[in-house]
């Protein structure tokens, strides 16, 4: 295809064009984590840091019976809790924050996981792509979830050059209009982990390849070699 141009104008044509093809390769779009209750949701994302979302629903068939509410998180040992999630990895940070969140939900948010992005933040092991998770998965809200797989497409499709989490979610934000937000996001991490991957992309794959400039970037051009 013709050279990408880097106006915003442009970059929503290619938008448009890009997540139709998406939603048809990856029907169903929704978070891949297992869960049943909001806490569910907020402690297995928690989990998922550095760990694969496939383990983490692994560990938490057994785990989201044994601990219902943020009581149980704190009812039992740090031991205790390190040991069911061990298999996770950084299972002391984790336990620590877990159990510091289950413990600021029960004080400051009368026992349930709040629904605003400035109250999801004050608790521990929250950033934003936790935050936008829970609001767009329990809330009903249009988010933008930036974790390693869409900020890998996000760049390698020229919609961002940012490396800031925060950046790329107000740039893709530019890009695409409010009511595909979230949808996008679920899009392009599956896109990420299944044909856009690091180091050698699956370009012969892609449904999106006509519309994507990195073949012809540096970066690009260094992969086919």
């Amino acid at each position: 295809m013709a050279a990408i141009k880097k106006g915003i104008g442009e970059q929503r044509a290619r938008a448009e064009a890009i997540l139709p093809r998406l939603r048809e390769a990856y029907p169903g779009l929704k978070v891949s984590l297992n869960f049943e209750t909001p806490l569910d949701l907020l402690v297995a994302t928690i989990l998922s840091a550095q760990c694969t979302d496939a383990r983490v629903n692994e560990v938490t068939k057994s785990l989201f019976r044994k601990y219902r509410t943020c009581e149980d998180y704190l009812r039992v040992s740090v031991e205790e809790l390190e040991r069911d999630i061990h298999s996770c990895g950084f299972y002391r940070q984790k336990t620590k924050s877990i159990r510091e969140t289950s413990r600021s939900i029960l004080d400051t948010c009368g026992g349930e996981v709040p629904g605003t992005m400035d109250e999801l933040l004050q608790l521990r092991g929250v950033g934003r792509k936790t935050a936008n998770i829970i609001l767009s998965t329990c809330h009903g809200q249009q988010a933008v979830i930036v974790d390693t797989h869409c900020k890998r497409v996000a760049h390698r499709l020229g919609f961002t050059h940012n490396t800031d989490p925060e950046k790329i979610e107000r740039d893709l934000m530019k890009v695409w209009p409010e009511g595909c937000w979230t949808d996008l996001s679920h899009a392009l991490v599956l896109h990420g982990r299944n044909v856009c991957v690091a180091g050698r992309p699956r370009c012969s794959q892609c449904v999106v390849r006509d519309w994507c400039p990195f073949p012809d970037t540096p970066e690009g051009k260094k992969v086919a070699r």
